[in-house]
């Protein structure tokens, strides 16, 4: 018991900063809702806000190309040529490719 005593009166005598300091470590680390959390929220929140602007340009020039393509009949051709490589009858296409691993040199690609 006489080993304890100097520890019972460590606690009695700062029993309110043992307490502050729990409470302190609790709040800011232990508890679901700590300031650690919350930090982590507070970035996943400005990263999907980020998307969300992302998101909201694509729609943007998406709406734009659709009402192009409601007004322009030749923009359909267009964009059928440009992205989906066809054709009409009497033309040819060609692909060109910046790709260097695809072609040897002095060797043609057919």
């Amino acid at each position: 018991m006489r080993r304890l005593y100097p520890l019972w009166r460590f606690i009695a005598h700062n029993k309110y900063w043992i307490v502050v300091v729990v409470c302190v470590c609790v709040v800011g680390f232990l508890d679901e809702n700590s300031m650690l959390q919350h930090t982590r929220n507070q970035m996943v929140i400005r990263d999907l806000k980020a998307q969300i602007e992302e998101y909201n340009s694509r729609y943007e020039r998406d709406e734009a190309k659709l009402k192009e393509l409601k007004r322009n009949p030749k923009a359909i051709t267009k964009i059928a040529r440009e992205n989906y490589f066809m054709k009409a009858d009497d033309e040819d296409i060609f692909v060109l490719s910046d790709d260097e691993n695809n072609v040897k040199s002095n060797e043609t690609v057919e």
